[in-house]
């Protein structure tokens, strides 16, 4: 690959990454071509991209978008979620259903390192939308709560008058 491509491959990655909350980082050794284009769908359906790129390439793209830290080896899969809990979900179910791939190395969740141990442990929290509905069911709890007192105590009152 000449020089204008790479830099080419590595300005798009970076653009991805702007307004991106997580990157993730796997290996995606053993996985087919199959398995891997299943992953990929999985993780476009929630809106999460998932490249294969040189890691020198994006270590360059993670430096110039700004963040640091990050040390890559052996075959890699970069994540790139704007939802870092629906991505992590995705790829915690998927490793479950084959044999623990693609094993989840690293990655930076808002600008902070994380290790796969986060990221299984951001895997078993609510999506935002789950996290929503239950407020949501808390909220109308509680307004069914008080209704039922208020009719409670208009039918008190009813009776002693």
């Amino acid at each position: 690959m000449k020089r204008p491509e790479k830099e080419k491959l590595v300005a798009e990655l970076k653009a991805k990454m702007v307004g991106a909350s997580a990157l993730y980082y796997t290996d995606f050794t053993g996985l087919n071509v199959k398995r891997m284009t299943d992953l990929r769908r999985r993780l476009r359906k929630d809106g999460v991209e998932y490249v294969v790129i040189k890691n020198s390439l994006a270590l360059k793209a993670v430096n110039e978008s700004g963040l640091a830290g990050v040390r890559l080896k052996g075959p890699t899969g970069v994540v790139v979620a704007k939802d870092a809990i629906a991505a992590a979900k995705v790829l915690t179910d998927f490793a479950k259903e084959n044999d623990a791939r693609p094993a989840v190395k690293g990655g930076l969740y808002e600008g902070a390192q994380v290790d796969a141990a986060t990221v299984k442990k951001l895997a078993s929290m609510p999506t935002r939308d789950e996290a929503l509905g239950q407020l949501l069911g808390c909220f109308n709890s509680v307004l069914s709560m008080f209704a039922l007192a208020l009719e409670a105590r208009k039918t008190q009152l009813e009776t002693s008058n």
